[in-house]
């Protein structure tokens, strides 16, 4: 980030403030990306060693570089969602607006502050991509560094998909039967969350250590359902959360209209009146707090929380079982439990 600020150092006071806000959107966060990116990375180095080696720095960057596209996907996820908040601060196209009041400048400071966030996701992915290529062109294996290319490459076009999906359940649920919803949402919860928050991240990692076929499918086969359960929580904590905790209003799920596996089990335990009031205040900005406890309580009364709890555990059992008898050094077996812990039981 330093170097990157450097780098702009003459083109004005405007492009160092825009360098420094992408730094800052990159602070933060719990670094599951990046973690289990080099726990993949170990389970496979210490599988074929009896001695500690030092994690090298291509996987160092290639980790770095997975957290600062997280970052980028933040930034743009927030404009979507139109989130005011961010871990606990203002969210980039809010803290743009409110730079553009503050400067007095001309013209819309909403739609500024929107056409800057949009630009600085777009700089926080063509960091993201120096720093993997910087990584990989630390590596003598070019077919290894290729396939890790591969990896990064299918990641970001699957969450790409993930998330439009996402954006697009929120209108698209009216034409598709009650009872498939679980289904559409556990698609959505796949391809933006599951596969990378978790999965692709362990097996990039399994990659960069040369990791065999059988290597490759045990990770995938744990981090799948690890993340599949991650998603899990956060749509948990998107409605129950503690703002103080999570940084973000409590009930922001509901008031964005999310369609989460929490919202397809609750709706379809509804009777048609119930049903109909519930659509009515879920996607509504300006719910008060009293709607926002009235939908907790539907929820919680349908029996969809504890579905969701259920399926959570289930998947955390699944992942445990993938890694029994796999081809990984037993010690990272042991990181990659705690990190399925970690990730799977919190409160932000």
């Amino acid at each position: 980030m330093a170097d990157q600020r450097t780098s702009v150092a003459g083109f004005g006071e405007e492009a160092l403030a825009f360098v420094d806000s992408g730094a800052a959107a990159a602070v933060g966060g719990k670094g599951f990306r990046a973690r289990f990116c080099l726990a993949g990375w170990r389970a496979v180095t210490s599988f074929r060693r009896t001695s500690a080696v030092e994690t090298p720095p291509s996987v160092i960057a290639v980790s770095a570089a997975l957290e600062i596209f997280h970052a980028a996907a933040l930034v743009h996820d927030d404009v979507i969602d139109r989130s005011d908040t961010r871990r606990g601060r203002p969210a980039a196209h809010r803290a743009w607006e409110a730079a553009h009041g503050g400067a007095e400048w001309a013209g819309d400071a909403e739609h500024f502050g929107h056409s800057a966030a949009i630009l600085l996701g777009d700089l926080l992915v063509a960091w993201s991509d120096d720093l993997l290529e910087e990584g990989l062109r630390t590596i003598d294996d070019a077919s290894l560094a290729d396939r890790a290319r591969q990896e990064f490459a299918r990641m970001r076009r699957e969450v790409t998909i993930g998330q439009f999906l996402d954006v697009a359940e929120e209108s698209a649920y009216v034409a598709a039967p009650v009872e498939a919803h679980p289904d559409r949402a556990l698609r959505v919860a796949s391809l933006k969350s599951a596969r990378y928050s978790v999965q692709h991240p362990l097996q990039l990692g399994a990659v960069l250590a040369g990791a065999d076929a059988d290597q490759y499918e045990a990770l995938g086969a744990f981090g799948h359902p690890v993340g599949l359960a991650f998603q899990l929580r956060d749509d948990v904590l998107g409605v129950f959360g503690d703002t103080s905790v999570t940084g973000k209003p409590v009930g922001d799920d509901l008031r964005e209209g999310k369609r989460t596996l929490l919202v397809a089990y609750t709706r379809a335990s509804l009777p048609t009146g119930a049903l109909r009031t519930f659509d009515e205040l879920l996607g509504d900005r300006d719910l008060t707090s009293t709607q926002v406890a009235h939908l907790q309580q539907t929820i919680v009364d349908t029996g969809a929380l504890t579905l969701v709890e259920d399926r959570i555990a289930e998947w955390v059992a699944d992942a445990d079982r993938a890694l029994r008898g796999a081809p990984l050094d037993n010690a990272a077996v042991g990181e990659l439990r705690d990190l399925a812990r970690a990730a799977t039981v919190r409160v932000a």
